[in-house]
């Protein structure tokens, strides 16, 4: 065994140029495989990480009837016994409090069905994180003419400012990026959107009497920082809700239908407003290793009484989100299949164009007393080779890419930013990070490489010595 590999091994160098081909169409099938599954798994991450990880959590308490009627009157209560409970479970990493309840708002002559949510404004900087979406500069055409009169801008410069217009930033970064300014020419500009562009929006504190108002339900309502609106709905057991609260500052919302209609207040206001002292609508909870909900959630429901309490994850909470993840991975599954039907018939194109090449070689071998089953097995190794080679340049390849877009996620500027965030989603393809995924790939590859092979060695069973001869 060990003279066949190294006569295999000594075969694949003979003719350079031949298994440099073979090689690098191995090497491209495993690199485009991986960089396009690395990219659709990190963008199913990230939608999990923007739409649950960070507003609804992977698990909730409930009451066992809130689910199928989600009422005041199905409340939960927050008692020390229950968070102690929580704390206690093995693979929980934090729980915060909420109340949400759907109200009316209204503004002068504007009004609207909005989502009233209750949060401890300290806990809920570990989940949602309010303060990060709190709008802090703002442009508007008044501001944008304002900047151009004091500073000079080149021509594609001035579209992006006027595409932007009307444009909402927590950040001057994702500013000087939507209007594509290197660093080095953000310091110039630095100052006067500092001056101009700056917007006065405060975070709650958890004795606050305002709120905080989503950015498109602010602008259809016709409410600024300083502003009030008045919100008037039933609290728990039809108790009269009622109340004028001013506007402290806009959140902007990835997602069009939270930015639409949410309204964020400090719990214990939004517990005197519903009349719920000490309850809660939920327990919101993330986890220490995201892999283990089942096993979380079915850890947490055998330590709560099941008359009082129930566990839902996010896949029930939003299952909506899940076929959407489900359905993507699907058609993404679909066009891998795709890229690897035409990787196989590559790597069959070839392999066919090796054994044609060495007919002849083959034939002599066989005459002078080789037999064939040898000669197969010697191919097979040949191929085992070029198949580890071409994949495992493929692989180190790939990896400097996956693991710089993995901590650096490619963002979208301009147009195609704008269409990720009327999508709801954050404008940016991170890539998955190393993970079982990458050795798969490499294995259908190599999988592929042997089938690639059964059509090549049929035809070596079957070669008749006299006419490879004549080759």
């Amino acid at each position: 065994m060990k003279d066949l590999i190294s006569i295999a091994w000594r075969n694949i160098w003979r003719n350079k140029r031949r298994t440099a081909i073979t090689i690098a169409s191995i090497f491209f099938a495993v690199f485009f495989a991986l960089i396009m599954r690395s990219m659709q798994l990190g963008t199913y991450g990230h939608m999990i990480d923007q739409s649950i990880e960070k507003f609804s959590g992977y698990l909730q308490v409930q009451n066992p009837e809130y689910f199928d009627d989600p009422s005041l009157d199905n409340y939960l209560d927050y008692s020390g016994e229950l968070i102690q409970t929580i704390q206690q479970t093995e693979g929980i990493s934090i729980a915060v409090p909420r109340i949400e309840a759907f109200v009316l708002a209204s503004s002068g002559h504007q009004s609207k069905g909005v989502m009233v949510t209750g949060i401890d404004p300290v806990q809920e900087l570990q989940v949602s994180n309010p303060e990060h979406l709190l709008v802090k500069y703002r442009l508007t055409p008044e501001i944008v003419t304002k900047i151009m009169h004091e500073t000079t801008f080149d021509k594609k410069q001035i579209e992006l400012l006027k595409f932007n217009e009307t444009g909402l930033y927590h950040n001057l970064d994702r500013l000087a990026l939507d209007l594509g300014l290197k660093p080095e020419d953000f310091e110039k500009y630095h100052p006067v959107f500092e001056t101009h562009a700056s917007y006065s929006g405060q975070y709650l504190k958890p004795d606050d009497d305002g709120v905080l108002v989503s950015s498109r339900l602010a602008n259809y309502l016709q409410v600024d920082v300083g502003d009030s609106i008045i919100l008037m709905g039933q609290g728990k057991f039809g108790a009269t809700a009622a109340g004028i609260f001013p506007v402290k500052g806009l959140v902007k919302i990835l997602s069009p239908d939270l930015d639409n209609k949410l309204v964020y207040m400090a719990l214990p206001l939004a517990q005197d407003f519903l009349n719920m002292p000490n309850n809660l609508t939920c327990l919101v909870m993330n986890l220490t290793n995201n892999d283990q909900l089942i096993e979380v959630q079915k850890r947490l429901t055998s330590n709560l009484d099941p008359n009082k309490f129930v566990v839902k994850n996010w896949k029930e909470i939003n299952p909506i989100l899940e076929q959407q993840i489900q359905s993507d991975n699907k058609s993404g599954q679909m066009f891998l299949g795709i890229l690897y039907f035409i990787i196989f018939f590559g790597i069959i194109g070839t392999v066919l164009m090796m054994i044609a090449e060495r007919k002849r070689e083959f034939g002599v071998m066989v005459a002078i007393g080789m037999r064939k089953s040898k000669l197969i097995l010697i191919l097979v190794i040949e191929m085992l080779f070029i198949g580890i080679i071409g994949t495992a340049l493929g692989m180190m390849a790939v990896a400097p890419l996956v693991y710089y877009y993995n901590f650096h996620p490619y963002r979208f500027t301009g147009e195609m930013a704008k269409m990720y965030e009327d999508m709801g989603m954050d404008a940016l393809m991170p890539a998955a990070g190393f993970d079982a995924y990458f050795a798969w790939q490499a294995l259908i590859i190599l999988l592929m490489v042997f089938l690639a092979c059964y059509i090549p060695l049929r035809r070596i069973r079957k070669m008749k010595v006299m006419n490879a001869l004549r080759a």
